[in-house]
């Protein structure tokens, strides 16, 4: 047994300091560093545990054929299922890992504990996953059992045992040598149990039995995407086990946990240790170092707040993710290892009066794809670390500075991943039912759980608690409790339909779009979801027919043009406001075929360099925007029209309208997804004239915003600038051509729309914005 705190840790501290002098004669960029001194220590970490002999994993496995499989399924080794350290940011060299093969039974839930075990299943892959080798489903009324048992030497006094789970879907209860240790509900969120006096120290083997139950979509837990029978947008069902299990020996006067806040304008961090077995007297000692070197260090009592200053600290940002390292050590005893991020998130307003998302006191547009985090093989749980990082790298590699984890909670290593490679995390809630005040509570439970979890990762900027109404409930109450309990990060109070005007941003759904909501005093406005372009690949499918995406191409050439043009949109928006975009999304999932990547992520459908360049000005200082003719969506305007036929010199400006109707726009019938009718229009034609003043001076690009119900066309000083046939059911904002820009006159000019109707509902606004690239000034933040 090697006790905690002893010769490994001098190790790891020598061999970390060489890669931080390595790095400072040029030899490894910072990111290359904090990756190889991870992968270092997870190899010295199982190298240096002769003693935490693992048990025996029997050979008899493989994935269930007849799946959809990413090229990682052929690295999975039972004997090394997710090797790596499973809790990146509170780090002891003593661990070990209980993945692997484990008896498994699945049984009515009036039935007790297996008298027989039907077979081996895979730990930690839901029992749903090819991965598991068992794919197989749970009914509500069934339960799941585990079973395995491990090797452990006699401990040294003064040690305890702490077994710990990922995460596991839904309800566990733990048995440790036949007796139960505890139990938990909550599928996204970590849990521990000290099972030191449970284990039998006269026996060198123990037994682990853990039962689960998962009612998935027949209860009202937190679940996210997942449904008994999948039909969809709903996904498979992963019960059980689908994160990392592992036994930790610890002193019996630990840290517990740490809580670390960053203060950007004050130059420092404050660590909080809570310790188990410690009294108040008990002394505690955080130190920051920045690659090997001491920075500051600060000494106090359990339950105290320790602050450090970080001068000149190197501040944490998608372009240079710089991370400090943290050495937090009880005097004469425990010592953990972790890191940290300057970083500061905050709402704020530009120098134009819009308020727009701040990261370290300067705006900074973001945006991402949509991240389901499923795998065809593995579901919830990624078959290899390196899958797990391939999404994130392929991100990067598209242009993206930020991801939305939609619905789901991912293992520690993720948001690890996350925070060396600079993304921006928005961090989704997991769905639930909204039924009655049990829920509820179960609701804020588990999301109380699983932000302290995570709370320490810079990469996260953003809480989502609620998407689309999806057991929404209370949402001014459940955004000011989130507020309270993290105040660091901004909140975003429910993404997309169902906005209840609290939070720090408006978030619009808006497909295939883009769009944004209007920009408003208090918040900021996001397009949280966007996009949905399918393309489905044959022999890179879930199945092979009624696959489907919110718009579908025939082929890679197609598509690429309109993502290239959906995202080319969105600088025009940006000048107008819109501070954030998350496009759907990463890969496809299940029938799903609207990935950027296929299901089996052996396809990136777009190319990685025209991606990245057409995001790429969104992150640089933004064109200046003017409203020329405003639409009718927040304040109506007046136009002239008549539904009788007319002339050919109609969208002329010298055209004498006298004779015409006025009123406010929109023009429609009211039902109409989207429109805002101030004026009824039941007839099949509709043309309307507005007159606007433009200033002189150069104009880089004109942006058209039309909502449009069918067929409408638009002119400009009597030039044809956008023909939109069809219809859309939202505001939409397109880029107008050369030619629209050379028909705007200083002084007066006249806009002309005509609108046709053939069935179902109909409506028609247009308004016109100017482009100019003289960027604003910035604008400093006020802390948040």
């Amino acid at each position: 047994m090697i006790p905690p705190g002893s010769e490994n840790l001098a190790a790891i501290g020598r061999a970390l300091r060489n890669l931080d002098l390595k790095r400072a004669a040029g030899g490894l960029s910072q990111g290359k560093v904090n990756a190889v001194k991870h992968a270092s220590l997870t190899f010295m970490l199982l190298a240096g545990l002769p003693a935490l002999s693992r048990a025996d994993d029997a050979p008899k496995w493989h994935p269930v054929k007849g799946t959809l499989q990413t090229r990682w399924a052929a690295q999975v080794d039972p004997a090394k299922a997710l090797d790596e350290y499973p809790r990146p940011q509170m780090v002891r060299p003593s661990w070990m890992k209980l993945n692997g093969l484990w008896q498994y039974a699945i049984q009515s839930n009036r039935d007790g504990r297996p008298a027989v075990y039907e077979g081996n299943i895979l730990v930690p892959f839901p029992v749903e996953s090819s991965l598991s080798g068992v794919k197989r489903s749970v009914s509500p009324d069934q339960r799941l059992w585990y079973r395995r048992t491990f090797s452990l030497p006699k401990p040294p006094a003064d040690t305890r045992y702490l077994l710990h789970f990922g995460a596991v879907d839904w309800h566990a209860t733990v048995y440790v040598n036949g007796d139960k240790v505890g139990e938990h509900k909550g599928g996204f969120d970590p849990f521990s149990f000290d099972v030191t006096d449970f284990l039998d120290p006269e026996k060198r083997s123990q037994e682990i039995i853990v039962s689960v139950w998962d009612p998935t979509d027949s209860a009202s837990q937190p679940r996210g995407k997942q449904v008994l029978k999948p039909e969809g947008i709903w996904y498979t069902a992963n019960t059980g086990i689908w994160q990392t299990v592992w036994l930790e020996p610890v002193p019996t006067r630990h840290v517990e946990s740490l809580k670390i806040v960053t203060d950007v304008d004050a130059g420092e961090v404050r660590i909080t240790p809570r310790l188990s077995g410690a009294d108040s007297e008990t002394s505690v000692t955080a130190t920051v170092l920045e690659i090997g070197k001491t920075v500051g260090e600060a000494t106090g009592r359990a339950g105290s707040t320790l602050t450090i200053k970080v001068p000149d600290a190197k501040l944490w940002s998608p372009d240079r993710p710089f991370l400090y390292d943290l050495r937090v050590a009880i005097k004469g005893g425990d010592q953990v290892h972790s890191y940290f991020g300057m970083r500061k998130i905050a709402l704020a307003k530009d120098a134009a009066g819009v308020n727009r998302l701040f990261l370290n006191n300067q705006p900074l547009f973001q945006a991402g794809p949509l991240d389901q985090g499923w795998w065809p093989d593995g579901l919830y749980t990624a078959p290899t670390d390196e899958a797990l990082k391939y999404d994130l790298e392929i991100t990067k590699q598209l242009g993206f500075n930020m991801v939305r984890k939609h619905i789901k909670v991912e293992p520690a290593r993720w948001y690890r991943h996350c925070d060396t490679m600079g993304l921006l995390v928005w961090q989704d809630m997991p769905s639930a039912d909204n039924k009655d005040e049990a829920s509820h509570k179960q609701f804020a439970a588990e999301w109380e759980r699983i932000i302290d979890a995570l709370h320490n990762h810079p990469s996260i900027v953003m809480w989502v608690p609620f998407n689309e109404g999806w057991g929404q409930h209370d949402t001014p109450k459940v955004v000011e409790w989130t507020k309270k309990h993290d105040p660091t990060r901004l909140v975003n109070n429910a993404s997309g339909w169902t906005d209840k005007g609290v939070g720090d941003v408006n978030d619009m759904h808006n497909y295939p779009g883009p769009g944004m909501p209007p920009v408003e005093a208090a918040r900021a406005a996001v397009l949280g979801e966007f996009g949905g372009l399918g393309l489905p690949l044959a022999g890179h499918l879930w199945v092979d027919k009624n696959n489907w995406g919110y718009k579908t191409f025939p082929n890679q050439a197609e598509l690429t043009k309109a993502y290239l043009d959906l995202n080319e949109r969105l600088r025009g928006l940006a000048a107008l406001g819109l501070s954030a975009s998350v496009y759907t999304q990463t890969t496809d999932v299940e029938i799903e075929v609207n990935g950027l990547m296929t299901y089996d992520r052996a396809v990136l459908k777009v190319p990685a360099d025209a991606a990245a360049a057409v995001l790429k000005p969104l992150y640089q200082p933004l064109p200046a925007a003017k409203v020329l003719a405003a639409t009718s969506q927040t304040t109506p305007q007046t136009w002239k029209y008549t539904t009788n036929p007319v002339g050919p010199d109609w969208t002329k400006p010298d055209f004498d309208d006298a004779s015409w109707s006025s009123g406010p726009g929109g023009f429609g019938a009211k039902g109409t997804p989207g429109a805002v009718v101030h004026t009824e229009w039941k007839t099949n034609e509709i043309h309307l004239r507005r007159e606007f003043q433009a200033e002189p001076g150069a104009v880089d690009s004109l942006l058209l915003s039309i909502h449009h119900d069918e067929d409408a066309e638009v002119y400009l000083n009597g030039v044809l600038v956008s023909k939109q046939p069809g219809h859309v059911g939202d505001y939409q904002f397109l880029p107008l051509d050369r030619k629209a820009v050379e028909a705007l006159k200083p002084g007066r000019n006249v806009l002309a729309v005509s609108c046709r109707q053939s069935a179902g509902g109909q409506y028609i606004d247009v308004g016109l914005i100017e482009i100019k690239s003289a960027p604003p000034a910035t604008a400093s933040a006020a802390k948040p």
